[in-house]
């Protein structure tokens, strides 16, 4: 995974009011946490963090006290209807240091014949992995599974240097049947009805 480097600048200001006008700036107000360093309060540039966080698990840079040092999204508050970000928290990260995230889950391939479906029970997979070497995602075959079939956490080959941090018996994906599949439309179809009603 590259490494994304954003120039944020140290916020002095706080409350509600400093926080409206750095988002009126094109500023998103963030905090550092993380090895036992006192929060840092951050400004980071919008548009600069919303393409950072369209890679899952971005390693961003950002100045912190003058030094350049890696930090993780933890977790990111967005606007409800224009889904603009309003606030990031953001954990500190070390080369070499083990880290814990979610990596989506894509599959390839066609299921076999018969209308049959696939659930993503776990549409993100739990790993460890160094934190400045973490894969962005998976990629699953589902090429001729059929009903009934599954496939767990320990099924998925994993890049080097990445153990999961799942049960490995955990069920990840499964192919449901048709006519269970159509059931299981009719049931929700029903509920919705008797919602309505």
């Amino acid at each position: 995974m590259s490494e994304i480097r954003i120039a944020a600048e140290a916020r002095t200001e706080f409350g509600k009011g400093p926080a409206r006008r750095a988002r009126r700036a094109g500023l998103v107000p963030g905090v550092v946490y993380g090895h036992g360093l006192a929060p840092v309060h951050l400004n980071l540039p919008g548009h600069d963090l919303m393409m950072a966080l369209k890679t899952p698990n971005a390693l961003l840079v950002v100045p912190i006290e003058g030094k350049d040092e890696y930090v993780l999204p933890k977790a990111v508050q967005r606007e409800a209807i224009k889904r603009t970000i309003e606030h990031v928290d953001l954990i500190l990260v070390k080369r070499g240091e083990k880290v814990t995230v979610e990596i989506p889950v894509h599959t390839e391939g066609e299921l076999a014949p018969g209308g049959n479906l696939l659930e993503h029970v776990l549409n993100a997979l739990p790993i460890e992995a160094e934190a400045t070497h973490l894969p962005e995602s998976v990629t699953v075959s589902v090429e001729g599974l059929e009903a009934g079939a599954s496939i767990l956490a320990k099924d998925i080959t994993l890049p080097k240097g990445t153990t999961l941090a799942v049960d490995a018996d955990a069920v990840v994906l499964q192919v449901i049947g048709a006519q269970a599949a159509e059931a299981t439309e009719e049931e929700a179809e029903t509920e919705a009805e008797a919602v309505e009603a």
